[in-house]
């Protein structure tokens, strides 16, 4: 068993199909004076071929999958203008006088180094763009026939050690049961594409092109990042059975699709979906959300070299708020910083980045960017029911602060007679021991709170979320952190403001019903968990809930809580 990134969810059993790495000859010999242009215009022509095939590969994607994943491609494209490669190897054709391939090659180990070299995730993941603009390049120039993916004829898991983006798009999902790769991460684009294709993933495994061989039968986990290579009779039995339940589970589930989240008695809430990407919004409506309840704005800053503009980001946040209607879509301002990093921002290495300049800390400090995203986070909200979240606010002071920030770019759109929705609410996460325990204070100045679980059991805890030498300590059910969740929803409907939360802990059956108890209006999750959420909240009695919400409060130990709510069947 295999433990890696889990990229795209559910459960993949089948046969392994392990993609070579085909190796382009090289001539490595110096080539003539005479030779130099020729060679310079065989690369000119091969990038002309090159950019024709990514531009088709654009069009089978937007045609078969959507805009958004097609946008993907425009990376592709830029590479190939770019002159750190392409000018970069016509200068060693002409300097050290080698052959097109070879200087080609040269160029690229140097620059996949560099790429390999960065402590930022999402540099290092950009490495297969570039490896697949660079191996689509030298198949021009030798003429070798792309990868053996069309050639599959029955149902398998791709087994790689990295699957580009175009790879990914043209899998047969008919024959492509799942992919794992030795490389790679979440935010990689062959695991953003294969999120939108459905197709469970899991990447970062190192070493499992080392491990199977094609032909093996492998049980793919895609929700815990795990595989299983060839299991035996009991394990594969097991898996079968999770398999076939998951998809008993999934047919039922999507009547539930348009029904609201009401318990037996009467008491309703909101169940929406988080989203890191604008074009997650489809599923999370084919999911049946009730809106967005937290969108991760900072996942447009990441993959990419640039900022994003002020335009993109409109028409980012337009699309979201225009396809949640009739429901609202909580926009959560950049939150950078800790494991999320963009180097354009500038800012020396920190010793501690969790508790350095990170979310609402860092717009605070770079001003000219936070007004761009507010700017245009404003403009998109006659587009839907649009509401602003600040993300690690640790005080008054704080939210003080970017509230004014915030009336500096009103008063700008209204000189610009800029329409924007003047009551849009204002809220804050709460995810910091030091919000929740003024949580009070901070209903006063803000129109709604989330609580972000994930930060606020690590911060609370002093325990880090993966880390598994202090995983026993990172539990939900730790009574220091019952006692802040009710602290802050019972400050929140003191001052009648709503309360939501869409960190891990929201999507945890077993804690529903206490958390529907403890008052908890809101639960915004991934898409995939919406259906079951609301079956589960259909189940439960509101007036029930409230008495083992209180009896679980009582709890010394977090074992004591869970012994409770296990006898309880999750449910009350």
């Amino acid at each position: 068993m295999l433990k890696g990134i889990a990229a795209s969810p559910g459960i993949a059993i089948g046969k392994a199909y392990l993609i070579d790495q085909a190796r382009v000859p090289m001539r490595k010999h110096r080539i003539s004076e005479a030779m130099v242009e020729a060679e310079i215009e065989r690369l000119d022509l091969a990038v002309a071929s090159t950019r024709q095939e990514i531009e088709a590969v654009m069009q089978k994607v937007a045609q078969e999958v959507g805009l958004k994943e097609a946008a993907i491609f425009n990376a592709y494209l830029h590479i190939l203008e770019d002159p750190l490669l392409i000018q970069a190897a016509k200068d060693k054709i002409r300097n050290a006088r080698l052959p097109v391939e070879y200087a080609l090659h040269k160029v690229f180990s140097s620059l996949r180094h560099q790429l390999h070299q960065s402590s930022e995730e999402y540099v290092r993941e950009r490495s297969a763009d570039v490896n697949d603009v660079v191996a689509r390049l030298l198949r021009n120039l030798t003429g070798q026939k792309a990868g053996q993916l069309a050639g599959i004829r029955e149902e398998v898991i791709i087994v790689a050690k990295d699957l580009t983006p175009s790879q990914t798009a043209s899998l047969r999902r008919e024959r492509v049961v799942g992919f794992v790769t030795d490389v790679g991460g979440r935010t990689s684009h062959a695991a953003i594409m294969a999120r939108s294709l459905e197709i469970p993933a899991i990447v970062g495994l190192q070493e499992i092109t080392a491990r199977v061989r094609t032909g093996d039968t492998l049980v793919l986990d895609g929700s815990l990042g795990l595989v299983v290579i060839n299991p035996d009779a009991k394990t594969l039995a097991k898996y079968r059975q999770a398999q076939q339940k998951m998809m008993e589970v999934t047919r039922k589930l999507k009547k539930l699709k348009g029904v609201t989240a009401v318990t037996t008695d009467g008491y309703r809430l909101t169940v929406a979906a988080n989203l890191e990407l604008p074009e997650e919004i489809r599923q999370a409506r084919k999911h049946g959300a009730e809106g967005v309840g937290l969108f991760r704005t900072e996942f447009l800053y990441l993959n990419r070299s640039e900022l994003p503009g002020e335009e993109e980001q409109f028409e980012a946040y337009k699309l979201v708020a225009q396809q949640s209607l009739p429901y609202a879509t909580v926009i959560r301002t950049l939150d950078l910083g800790g494991d999320k990093f963009f180097s354009r921002l500038g800012g020396q290495k920190e010793m501690n980045p969790f508790l350095g300049l990170r979310g609402i800390r860092l717009c605070l400090a770079q001003v000219d960017i936070f007004k761009l995203q507010l700017r245009a986070i404003l403009r998109a909200s006659p587009f839907g029911k649009v509401k602003i979240m600040f993300p690690m606010v640790a005080d008054v002071e704080e939210l003080r602060q970017a509230k004014v920030i915030l009336a500096e770019v009103q008063q700008e759109l209204v000189r610009r007679r800029v329409s924007f929705d003047k009551k849009m609410e204002v809220g804050i996460m709460i995810e910091l021991p030091s919000a929740a325990v003024t949580s009070d204070i901070l209903a006063r100045e803000a129109d709604f709170f989330s609580i972000g679980t994930n930060d606020l059991i690590q911060y609370t805890l002093g325990a880090d979320r993966v880390n598994e030498k202090v995983a026993y300590l990172y539990n939900p059910l730790q009574p220091a952190i019952l006692r802040l969740l009710k602290r802050v929803i019972d400050a929140a409907h003191q001052e009648q403001i709503w309360v939501g939360m869409c960190g891990e802990m929201a999507a945890d059956p077993l804690l529903t019903p206490m958390l529907v108890g403890l008052g908890l209006d809101e639960f915004s999750t991934g898409s995939a968990f919406v259906p079951q959420l609301k079956k589960n909240i259909r189940e439960i009695n509101f007036a029930a809930s409230k008495i083992l919400a209180e009896k679980v409060l009582t709890c010394t130990s977090s074992k004591e809580a869970e012994d409770i709510l296990a006898k309880s069947g999750g449910y009350a």
